[in-house]
């Protein structure tokens, strides 16, 4: 709704104010005005992700790759770690990681410092979908999710 009412007010507030003695019919002025609205969620970069689990306090982590889901609420989404050349983890909410696969020739490490990803209509972000973009300006489409599990 307020996507519609802010047009209008805009368009009756540029308008100008005519008195009776001046208003002329025989001339009309037609006027367009095309608000566009881009939304980029920014990534931040963490260095060792979340909490490690209580069983391994001291060890460094290990990941097994599953099988990932096909689109991730981009809501959901905390953080993110480079581990690979071609892959970047995104940290979600309740601890867990997935693994961004990105295409061919894509380095993960442009994300050193965050990365950036644009907001779609249904508020997921999808592989096969859905690019990232790092700070330096490069894209980098997602190719799969794998769902990372702490090896015991």
């Amino acid at each position: 709704m307020a996507n519609v009412v802010f047009p209008f007010i805009a368009m009756l507030a540029l308008a100008p104010v005519a008195s009776a003695d001046t208003v002329s019919l025989d001339r009309i002025e037609l006027a367009q005005v095309t608000i566009h609205q881009r939304i980029i969620i920014r990534i931040p970069r963490v260095l060792g992700g979340h909490p490690m689990p209580q069983a391994m306090p001291n060890r460094a982590l290990r990941w097994d790759e599953k099988r990932g889901p096909k689109c991730v609420s981009a809501d959901l989404l905390e953080g993110a770690v480079i581990t690979g050349a071609d892959s970047v983890d995104l940290i979600i909410a309740d601890g867990s990681r997935l693994r961004a696969e990105l295409d061919d020739h894509c380095p993960a490490l442009d994300f050193y410092s965050g990365l950036y990803l644009k907001q779609t209509s249904d508020g997921l972000i999808c592989a096969d979908r859905d690019s990232i973009r790092a700070r330096s300006g490069s894209i980098c489409k997602i190719d799969r999710f794998k769902r990372l599990e702490a090896r015991r």
